[in-house]
C-alpha cells in the first residue's frame, strides 16, 4: 500500500507448484471448504464452480482471522474497507491511486490501523485514526502508549480516541459521523480488530470458546482427536499467566503449526503457551512489547509492581545514540518479570528480545543484573538498560 514493496509477487513465496515440487504437498488455491462431516471424515469443497467431497485421516483447521466490519450504517459502502490479505491492499491500492486519494480516515488504532495509517501518510494522503477505547494499542500500558501517540501526531496524523463511530454516509464521497464531529475523507479503512474466522468449525460442533475461538489442547488437538487447530482461530494459554487467552500474532502461529504438523506425523510436542512478543514501526519509533502489562497483571489479582526508565541505546558519544524508555512489570515477593513494553528510535527491538527470552526462562531481577550483553560503543553500554531495570527493581522490592 505504501509502496515500501514495490512488487507484491515477492510477498508470495510460493505457488502451488513450487510448493509441491519443494514439498511434495498439493496445494489447491481458490477453493474453499464449505463443511466438515466429522461421521464420515470428510470435508466439501467448492473451487470455481465445481463441488466435491474429500476425505481425511487426520485434519488441520488453520483458517485464522478475519477483520471485524463494525455494525454501524455505511460500513460496507464503496470507498470503505478491510484489510487482511494481499488482494485487500491491492485493492486499497487502486482505488487510491484511481481516485487520486487525498483524505483516509483510519477506523482502529491497533497494529494494523496504525501501520496502515503510516503507509497512507507516506503516501501524501492526510490521515485522521479513529480509535473507540481510551487508547491506542492496547498491548501497552497507558503511559507507553501515549509515547506512540505522541510519534503518531508529530508526524502529522490526526488521532482521536474514546471516540464512537456512528455512521458513514456517502455525500459527494465519503464523511464519517463520530462524536463529535463529522470528517469528509476519499476512503475509510475499517482496523478496528479482528476475530476468529471458525464458522466451519462452530458448524462442525468443535468446542469453541465465547469468543468464538476454537478449543485445543496442549497438542493443538480440537474437541475431536482427528482435527488439530492452530493460529489465530484457536484459544491458547497465556505462557505468563497460565489463563486462557488469545494471541493473534505470527510468531505463535509458526509453532503451532509445526507442533501440530509433528503430532500428526506420529509426534508427540507440547505448546506450552504465547506470551504475545509483538513489534511496531511508527515513522522513526519502535515500539515492542512482551508478556503481560500491568492493567492486564492487576485486572488478575497480580500482585506486581512496575518501574520505568530511560537510558541510551548505545554509548551517548558514539553517534546515533537515542534513548530508550522501558516499563518493566514484575511479580512482588519474587521479582519474577512479567511483562515488559519499550519505545525508541534504536535497538528497542534487540532489548526486548531479551526480555522475552527472560520471561520465557522465568528470570527474575536478580537475573537480569547478571546477563553479560554485548558491548561495544556502536551497539550498547557496558551496563545495558536491562541490567539497570533489574537494579531498580531488585532497589524497589528492597525498599518495600
Amino acid at each position: 500500500m505504501g509502496d515500501e514493496i514495490k512488487e507484491s509477487s515477492v510477498l508470495t513465496p510460493f505457488t502451488p507448484e513450487e510448493f509441491r515440487k519443494k514439498y511434495g504437498a498439493e496445494v489447491r488455491v481458490k477453493s474453499r471448504v464449505t463443511a466438515i462431516d466429522r461421521k464420515n471424515k470428510s470435508v466439501t469443497v467448492e473451487s470455481e464452480g465445481r463441488r466435491y467431497e474429500e476425505g481425511y485421516d487426520r485434519l488441520l483447521i488453520a483458517t485464522g482471522a478475519e477483520p471485524y466490519r463494525a455494525p454501524f450504517p455505511g460500513a460496507a459502502l464503496p470507498g470503505v474497507f478491510t484489510l487482511r490479505s494481499l488482494e485487500d491492499a491491492e485493492a486499497i491500492k487502486k482505488w487510491i491511486i484511481e481516485r487520486s486519494v487525498r483524505k483516509a480516515v483510519v477506523i482502529g488504532g491497533g497494529y494494523i490501523g496504525i501501520e496502515t495509517a503510516e503507509n497512507l501518510k507516506n503516501r501524501g494522503i492526510e490521515t485522521y485514526i479513529v480509535e473507540m477505547g481510551e487508547q491506542l494499542m492496547t498491548p501497552f500500558d497507558p503511559e507507553v502508549a501515549n509515547r506512540v501517540r505522541q510519534c503518531i501526531t508529530k508526524n502529522g496524523i490526526s488521532v482521536q480516541t474514546a471516540c464512537k463511530i456512528e455512521r458513514i454516509d456517502d455525500e459527494n464521497g465519503l464523511t464519517v459521523q463520530m462524536c463529535p464531529e463529522k470528517v469528509p475523507a476519499d476512503m475509510v479503512i475499517l482496523s478496528a480488530g479482528v476475530r476468529p474466522d471458525t464458522n466451519i468449525a462452530h458448524s462442525a460442533g468443535l468446542d469453541m470458546n465465547r469468543r468464538g475461538s476454537i478449543v485445543v489442547d496442549n497438542r493443538m488437538r480440537t474437541s475431536d482427536p482427528d482435527i488439530y487447530a492452530v493460529g489465530d482461530a484457536v484459544q491458547i494459554t497465556n505462557f505468563v499467566t497460565k489463563e486462557p487467552d488469545s494471541v493473534l500474532l505470527a510468531g505463535p502461529a509458526n509453532r503451532q503449526g509445526r507442533i501440530a504438523a509433528e503430532n500428526i506425523a506420529g509426534g508427540y510436542k507440547l505448546y506450552d503457551g504465547a506470551q504475545g512478543s509483538g513489534v511496531l514501526k511508527v515513522f522513526e519509533m519502535t515500539a515492542a512489547c512482551t508478556g503481560i502489562t500491568e492493567t492486564k497483571a492487576r485486572s488478575l489479582g497480580i500482585e506486581c509492581g512496575a518501574i520505568n526508565l530511560e537510558y541510551p541505546s548505545h554509548a551517548h558519544y558514539y553517534p546515533g545514540a537515542a534513548d530508550i524508555f522501558m516499563k518493566v512489570v514484575f511479580e512482588k515477593g519474587t521479582g519474577r518479570i512479567l511483562g515488559a513494553q519499550l519505545t525508541g528510535e534504536d535497538g528497542v527491538d534487540k532489548r526486548c528480545d531479551v526480555m522475552a527470552a527472560a520471561i520465557r526462562m522465568g528470570a527474575t531481577a536478580s537475573d537480569l543484573t547478571r546477563f553479560e550483553l554485548c558491548y561495544a560503543p556502536p551497539f550498547g553500554t557496558p551496563k545495558d538498560i536491562v541490567n539497570v531495570a533489574g537494579d531498580l527493581i531488585e532497589k524497589k522490592l528492597g525498599a518495600e
